[in-house]
């Protein structure tokens, strides 16, 4: 492993979490709109979802940056974190699919997708760092709790 930089996780994490900014940016006021759809039972208030986010991003950016920093297995840290970069994007692309379009079908095709992204995500850091995988388990549990959400909504709308 290299020497810990602080600057190089910083660089992760505000990465992951801008991400998550603009997606919720370019997603238009999803608060207004999450009111308005018929929810399934045990859906959280609407001011639950950012809290989480920040929280899930910060994770996020923090496993990758120890991926990143790991030079035990060139190859396996490559795939990794091609991984890490294709969820992230699919990741970004969700909330503007299910907030701006309002296209639920897609949203929820896309949810589903992300999770298991996400799983083989986790499955490939922790062949290189099982801490780093770790980090992401709360991430992979909401997106369960967000897929069951999405494809709710989709038939309850």
């Amino acid at each position: 492993m290299k020497n810990f930089r602080l600057t190089d996780l910083l660089i992760f994490v505000v990465t992951a979490e801008l991400v998550g900014a603009l997606s919720a940016l370019f997603s238009g006021n999803f608060s207004d709109f999450y009111s308005e759809v018929i929810r399934p039972p045990l859906s959280p208030p609407s001011w639950l979802f950012p809290v989480v986010w920040a929280i899930l991003y910060a994770l996020m950016g923090v496993s990758a940056y120890m991926i990143w920093n790991n030079r035990k297995n060139e190859i396996k840290r490559a795939s990794a974190l091609r991984l890490y970069y294709i969820q992230l994007g699919v990741n970004f692309s969700w909330s503007i699919i299910f907030f701006r379009f309002r296209a639920f079908a897609i949203a929820a095709s896309v949810a589903v997708l992300l999770f298991m992204l996400v799983g083989a995500m986790i499955l490939s850091f922790r062949r290189i760092s099982p801490a780093a995988a770790k980090l992401n388990i709360p991430y992979l549990v909401w997106l369960g709790f967000a897929s069951y959400l999405a494809v709710a909504i989709y038939f309850l709308n």
